[in-house]
């Protein structure tokens, strides 16, 4: 369709625009011109539209076309200025081409969003009465605006850090969230970007013993038309639209390209303090739905090829991400934007890894999973992307997309099967001891076949999605009522327990066994092999209130409350403890699974679990469904790496009770010639207390429900 049937809102006439070039994807600034270069191989006709403050449109066509990308460059453009794509081309909904002028678009690569979506009918690239038609609506005016920025920042001396696995310990927190209630923080940075590099949160969070922070999203996302229509919005961030540009929200500075070097500003500022940033990352689709949703940039530039296709059906997407569509990772346009995406935050924003979402709906080839996918393959050979922490959520909503345990090194994984073994344990429904143990010890069922260390298993016990630690103490239900969505949403398969009463209660036995239980899980957590992933605020015993899908409550509910009045601080304690045992010795953080051996000959096993009388487990034992007390014994004695100078080094043993069991339970401490005496060190037990000195072959009353760590002396 001609652009000139269409009936365009203070538009200005066409400008002279230069060859440019189409390297560089996006808008790159320079003091002569600025160039601009977008994909869309089957557009046949591309206008860059540049807007005033007072929003007039001044738009350039494009008529260079290379390798699909249009490109051109326009002289005068300032720093700052907002702009968009209008794409004409076949309008073919039955066969995946919706090119429609009318509709302004985002540039996929824009480094800079600003501004908010309105109304509804006018983002739609179809007519709502026959959306075999296409729709005359000007959307510029209800559209964000993609912003010319320019690369500019001091970053000094900061590189990334490259914490080894073994050593990382990852809070994973909400940008806005965490810093909304801070105290400390200035009024006008909370909820910020700024406010998350500030001293107080780095100062918290290294005091804690976190190593790493992972971000819940943080590329710009936009509300889903349902949610609104709810009165609520977006606030995990699970929507994406713009993959280089930093979510202009959480900009205490401005959305101009401020977000930009505000985001930059604070990874300095983490980095200074030590800790990493991760980032939680959604390439698996985009906000705009399903077919029938609305047009904000990828599906009126390459919409036949940049979304995956229902088998036999070029007019219906499939989706395994259960928001409507499914980014295509073999299309060279998609797979390019990923890629690009991923090293730009890495190398031009000093993020030091990602956190994939929903990955195996990106590891695959045409509808199947493939662990030799065109996008396994690409990030497994790019020279910048192997060297990052590279973590996959190692499932989709499909039937074959649950792969925990099968992505490839360098990858590692959430483990879930370790999420719901540990609380399973807690609550006295684990039918005895055996999986636990072999979650403790680093999950070797499914990490030590194919040569992977314990450390890719990222465990977790909560995360942002359902209970928070002190709910899955609190509630055996959720209550999702505020959701709008008549608490249909969120799992049923919480795997928790209220200990009695559900929800807040004023027993004071009932409240203390909820504070001892969630510090089990905390201890647990950061004494096991792997990488521990805290969620924020857990500690503190955070409460949504029993709500466990809380995306779109972007209010107290979510964020983290940072006043004194029961704030858990004993949960702060024992967690802050247990990281600080796990710093200071590498037998509590282990390289290697643990091979059930001694080390060296003659000296004890690298790990032996125990029964309550003091021998070792047997066979009979693990298949004993009513066993709800086990000590794990890991020998520091030698450790099995050398020293900074070749000696061998020698590390503490480590002595781990665990009841979870209702009723006292009294453990004889093993009599050996390697270990003869220790000391209680972490306790969640009243009956010991930390400090406690013990020597081998003598009995330990265990409380109901509880943990004693004990160091050799």
């Amino acid at each position: 369709m001609a652009l000139s049937t269409w009936s365009w809102r203070r538009l200005g006439e066409t400008a002279p625009v230069w060859p440019g070039a189409h390297e560089q994807l996006g808008a790159t600034w320079s003091p002569e011109s600025t160039n601009f270069a977008v994909f869309a191989p089957e557009a046949t006709a591309m206008w860059v539209c540049l807007f005033d403050d007072e929003d007039g449109e001044r738009r350039h066509q494009l008529t260079e076309q290379r390798f699909g990308v249009w490109h051109g460059a326009i002289p005068g453009v300032d720093v700052g200025t907002r702009y968009g794509y209008r794409a004409d081309g076949p309008w073919a909904p039955q066969r995946g081409r919706r090119f429609n002028p009318a509709k302004l678009l985002l540039d996929p690569y824009a480094r800079a969003i600003t501004g908010r979506v309105g109304g509804r009918t006018e983002l739609l690239s179809y007519d709502p009465d026959d959306p075999a038609l296409p729709s005359g609506l000007d959307s510029a005016p209800h559209l964000p605006k993609s912003v010319v920025t320019i690369d500019e920042f001091d970053w000094g001396s900061d590189t990334h850090l490259r914490h080894r696995w073994r050593d990382t310990v990852i809070y994973e927190l909400h940008a806005k969230g965490f810093t909304k209630l801070h105290p400390l923080v200035p009024e006008h940075q909370r909820g910020t970007y700024a406010g998350l590099g500030s001293e107080p949160v780095t100062s918290y969070l290294r005091d804690l013993g976190v190593t790493a922070v992972e971000l819940l999203p943080v590329h710009h996302f936009l509300d889903e038309p349902d949610v609104k229509d709810r009165g609520l919005g977006n606030y995990w961030g699970y929507n994406s639209i713009g993959f280089f540009a930093p979510h202009a929200a959480y900009s205490s500075s401005g959305d101009r390209g401020e977000q930009v070097t505000e985001f930059k500003q604070m990874v300095k500022n983490l980095h200074a303090a030590g800790i990493e940033v991760i980032l939680d990352v959604v390439y698996n689709h985009t906000a705009e739905g399903g077919t029938l949703g609305p047009t904000y940039s990828f599906r009126g530039l390459d919409d036949a090829n940049f979304y995956k296709r229902a088998p036999g059906l070029s007019d219906s997407y499939w989706d395994v991400s259960g928001c409507g569509n499914t980014v295509d990772s073999q299309n060279l346009g998609a797979l390019r934007l990923i890629l690009d995406s991923l090293r730009y935050w890495a190398t031009e924003m000093h993020v030091d890894g990602f956190r994939f979402d929903l990955a195996p709906a990106l590891a695959r080839t045409g509808h199947e999973v493939d662990r030799r996918s065109s996008f396994l393959g690409a990030i497994g050979q790019d020279p910048v992307l192997r060297h990052v922490k590279l973590i996959a959520e190692p499932w989709d909503i499909s039937m074959d997309g649950y792969l925990v345990g099968s992505f490839p090194p360098p990858w590692v994984e959430w483990n879930d099967r370790y999420r719901d073994t540990v609380r399973d344990f807690w609550r006295g429904r684990s039918g005895g001891v055996r999986e636990v143990a072999s979650r403790l010890a680093g999950s070797s069922d499914l990490y030590a076949d194919d040569g992977r260390s314990p450390y890719a298993s990222v465990n977790f016990v909560t995360s942002h999605d359902g209970f928070t630690l002190r709910d899955l103490v609190s509630y055996d239900r959720k209550h999702n009522e505020a959701n709008g969505e008549d608490n249909r949403d969120g799992t049923d398969g919480n795997h928790s327990w209220n200990h009695g009463v559900e929800g807040e209660t004023d027993d004071l036995e009932v409240r203390s066994l909820r504070r001892r239980q969630a510090a089990n899980l905390m201890v647990t957590l950061c004494l096991s092999s792997g990488a521990p992933m805290i969620t924020a605020g857990d500690e503190r015993g955070r409460t949504q209130r029993g709500n466990n899908n809380a995306y779109c409550q972007d209010n107290e509910i979510s964020w983290v409350d940072w006043s004194d009045e029961d704030a858990w601080s004993d949960v702060h304690a024992v967690t802050r403890a247990a990281l600080s045992l796990r710093k200071a010795h590498p037998a509590l953080r282990q390289r290697h699974h643990f091979a059930g051996s001694p080390t060296i000959e003659g000296g004890p096993k690298d790990v032996a679990w125990m029964r309550p009388d003091g021998q070792e487990m047997s066979e009979g034992d693990w298949h004993d469904g009513n066993r709800t007390v086990l000590g794990m014994f890991v020998s520091g004695d030698p450790l099995r790496s050398p020293g900074p100078h070749g000696e061998q080094l020698r590390d503490r043993s480590f002595l781990l009770w665990l009841n979870s069991g209702d009723s006292t339970c009294p453990v004889q401490l093993p009599e050996n010639d390697w270990v003869t005496q220790g000391e209680v060190v972490l306790s969640t037990d009243p009956a010991h207390a930390v400090g406690t000195e013990v020597r081998s072959g003598t009995v330990l009353e265990l409380t109901p429900r509880s943990l004693v760590l004990l160091r050799q002396t």
